[in-house]
């Protein structure tokens, strides 16, 4: 599919079949993510591709609400960074996120994105202190979200041109 079509069609996607993931499609995801530019190219994001069922539903109750969906994934991408190379390092995440989630969609796979940064448990604790200490992470890393992948098991209805939000884009000329 072309790239404008690749954008039309990737849509959230929080229901996943059991269905494990291939070698190669999980290696075409490291690649999309190791391929994410950076600010002065300091590849300051790291990344934890996660299949560990335990790890994956650890993950999922990381924060208070909102990442359950995790649970059922096949695969989860916690997607974080070496915050001593950057000051933009949520930036550098954030895009690496997005090539993530299309080389998913391109792959026939679905996806979303459950942010962690700046969010808590129902303890109070921040949910990337609970991924770190999960995932055994350097004090210096911090994480920005966590992907949930896997074959979809839902379907969702492409974007429909004509009911984007036009009013948001401003024309100056």
């Amino acid at each position: 599919m072309d790239f404008s079509q690749l954008i039309i069609t990737r849509r959230s996607i929080r229901k996943f079949t059991q269905e494990t993931i291939s070698d190669d499609d999980i290696k075409k995801l490291k690649v999309a993510a190791l391929c994410a530019p950076t600010s002065k190219n300091c590849k300051s994001w790291q990344y934890a591709f996660v299949t560990n069922k335990d790890k994956i539903k650890a993950l999922a109750a990381a924060k208070e609400a909102g990442s359950e969906f995790l649970s059922e994934a096949p695969l989860a991408i916690v997607v974080m960074a070496d915050t001593t190379k950057t000051d933009v390092w949520v930036e550098d995440c954030s895009i690496a996120a997005t090539f993530i989630q299309l080389q998913a969609q391109d792959l026939g796979l679905g996806s979303c994105w459950a942010q962690m940064r700046l969010r808590k448990d129902a303890s109070g604790n921040m949910a990337s202190y609970n991924i770190k200490n999960l995932l055994n992470l350097p004090a210096d890393f911090d994480v920005l979200c966590v992907i949930g992948i896997g074959h979809p098991d839902q379907q969702r209805r492409p974007y429909e041109e004509e009911k984007l939000p036009w009013d948001n884009i401003r024309d100056i000329k």
